[in-house]
């Protein structure tokens, strides 16, 4: 399983990014697909993902719920995270995941990791 995250830059605050992750060697919708960051200072933490079953079912944490929006392009086998009004204590790297089996959805220990990439809010 590869995960190449791009996307990242240094924004203001209120402003947005749009974070794309390049799947291969496992088919995306398939798969718990998931987004998590680790802010400066702080543990990796679990930001929002795709339940691997029929309904797709999206979940957030609370904080960035209604800011933030993951999504998928089957076609490109591809997972995105879409992020608005974004605040300074978004700042961290954002990495995308995949559950270790196809019906787990990835959490901080166990989990295919993307390399991260950078997302600075001032």
């Amino acid at each position: 399983v590869q995960l190449v995250e791009s996307g990242g830059d240094s924004v203001q605050a209120g402003g947005s990014l749009r974070l794309s992750c390049e799947v291969s060697g496992i088919t995306v919708s398939h798969y718990c697909m998931g987004w998590f960051r680790q802010l400066p200072g702080k543990q990796r933490e679990w930001v929002s993902h795709i339940r691997s079953d029929v309904s797709r079912t999206k979940t957030y944490a609370p904080s960035v719920k209604d800011r933030f929006t993951i999504s998928e392009d089957y076609a490109k086998n591809a997972l995105y995270l879409q992020m608005n009004s974004l605040k300074p204590e978004d700042t961290g790297t954002y990495y995308c995941a995949t559950g270790l089996a196809s019906v787990r959805c990835p959490t901080t220990t166990s989990a295919n990791w993307g390399q991260g990439t950078q997302v600075t809010v001032s």
